[in-house]
């Protein structure tokens, strides 16, 4: 076989390579983390001040993850205040473990249950309002 014959098995090698690459990347789920994506980019800064003000409060929000729920303690100052709370579980890697509530208090204590098999990486995202002030938090956590 002469040089000729290799060259063009490499071409054909590369092209074969290539083609299956796209077919496979085009297989992929390409899930956006929201459907609104861009409306909440607009009204980003809001977060922004929401998490300045949460993080101006005599102590952070503090949680503890057990077996079939997390328990959620808001700031000294949250204690004996009517609460209104958005709690989002989101699961990094698949949508359909997300957990989404909407929950209110007076004691600064909540308590969110979660499926047994909701394991993995995840993001607690909290906004609340209290006395009309609105505050966000926002924490990676790992459930084991």
């Amino acid at each position: 076989m002469n040089w000729g014959y290799k060259i063009l098995f490499v071409y054909i090698f590369f092209v074969a390579g290539i083609i299956v690459l796209v077919a496979k990347s085009s297989m992929q789920n390409q899930d956006l983390v929201t459907k609104d994506y861009y409306e909440q980019e607009l009204k980003y800064q809001d977060k922004i001040d929401q998490t300045e003000r949460a993080n101006a409060l005599s102590s952070l929000v503090k949680y503890e993850v057990r077996e079939h729920d997390i328990m959620i303690n808001f700031p000294q100052e949250m204690k004996n205040t009517d609460l209104k709370a958005h709690i989002l579980l989101y699961c990094t890697v698949d949508k359909n473990k997300d957990i989404e509530k909407n929950i209110s208090t007076t004691d600064g204590i909540i308590l969110m249950p979660f499926p047994a098999g909701n394991k993995g990486l995840h993001e607690l995202k909290i906004s609340w309002t209290a006395n009309n002030t609105s505050y966000y938090y926002e924490h990676k956590l790992f459930i084991q």
